[in-house]
């Protein structure tokens, strides 16, 4: 298989991957209140736009035939300054979020956790194909796109970490300030990563 194709089934197959997070990070927001998974909530949705529009960039970029360089190139750099946008606008708001929370009750925090721990399996796995896709056939989306997966990864085990405190720990102190600290973490790598991004394409 051509590295232009592996790399849009990889494209494709994120998608598929990443949908079904923000749904269930979201019904268990209907039973738990923390702050690190209503986070985990807007940082997977803003993930979620950002990694469509790469798929996106991708297909039309990659097509056969395809030799509008200078339309490529401004399609790429486009896909790659929106993911390091919301990049930093979903860790702008999950910032928001921790500061603002209350020490309430946290609720059930189950649902959130179990998809922060194969999102650590998923994530790393696909940073990883990422890596190697690009290492072979240098491009900007699919090198953005193991950036991406990388803080997602990372993130995710913070998350976990955060989370699993709610469920061993509750209503503890050393819970409420592993779900704060985890909430402050996960933005500033997020908007850390999403800078970079933008400063990288504006260059």
């Amino acid at each position: 298989m051509s590295n232009k194709k592996s790399g849009g089934r990889t494209l494709l197959w994120s998608v598929i991957m990443s949908a079904p997070g923000p749904l269930v990070v979201g019904l268990g927001l209907l039973e738990g209140r923390s702050s690190t998974q209503l986070a985990d909530f807007v940082r997977r949705s803003s993930e979620l736009l950002a990694i469509v529009m790469a798929f996106v960039t991708y297909r039309l970029t990659n097509r056969d035939g395809e030799t509008n360089a200078v339309r490529n190139a401004r399609l790429e750099r486009f896909s790659n300054i929106f993911v390091g946008a919301m990049m930093c606008l979903g860790g702008s708001i999950m910032l928001i979020l921790a500061l603002t929370s209350g020490s309430e009750d946290k609720g059930n925090v189950i649902p959130g956790l179990v998809i922060a721990v194969l999102g650590v399996i998923a994530n790393t796995i696909f940073w990883r194909k990422y890596a190697r896709l690009n290492r072979v056939e240098p491009n900007p989306i699919l090198a953005v796109q193991a950036r991406l997966y990388r803080a997602k990864s990372l993130v995710d085990a913070c998350v976990t970490l955060a989370l699993l405190s709610v469920v061993l720990l509750p209503e503890s102190a050393v819970s409420y300030w592993l779900d704060l600290i985890g909430s402050v973490v996960v933005a500033a790598y997020l908007v850390s990563c999403g800078v970079q991004t933008i400063r990288e394409r504006l260059k």
